[in-house]
């Protein structure tokens, strides 16, 4: 399985990123899917989780991040709004076969994409 995530960048704190996460070589609809983000000096930590159907989300800050997914697509999305400078990291898409927020539980891992908020 190979995930690549994009659409991270610079924005002004209170603005919005919508990231995307493409997923190639095996069957998406079959994988748990989840977006983590690490910030520097920190501890890689969950934000949110979809299970196959798209039906079920786990949110860390549902009121300002959206967790969704398009199977036709192959592709796993982060909607992010009202962001602050506390939401820089490095956010990564992950797959696994359990709807947990532990990121052990994720086989695999994308690149991760760059989110800097400033104040």
């Amino acid at each position: 399985v190979q995930l690549q995530a994009s659409g991270g960048g610079l924005v002004q704190a209170g603005g919005s990123l919508r990231l995307s996460c493409a997923v190639s070589g095996s069957t998406f609809s079959t994988y748990i899917m989840g977006w983590f983000r690490q910030a520097p000096g920190k501890e890689r930590e969950f934000v949110a989780a979809i299970d196959w159907s798209g039906s079920t989300t786990i949110h860390t800050d549902s009121g300002r991040f959206t967790i969704s997914r398009d199977i036709a697509k192959n592709t796993v999305y982060l909607q992010m709004s009202s962001l602050k400078p506390e939401d820089t990291a490095v956010y990564y898409c992950a797959a696994g076969r359990r709807f947990v927020s532990e990121k052990s539980e994720y086989n695999y891992w994308g690149q991760g994409t760059l989110v800097t908020v400033s104040s």
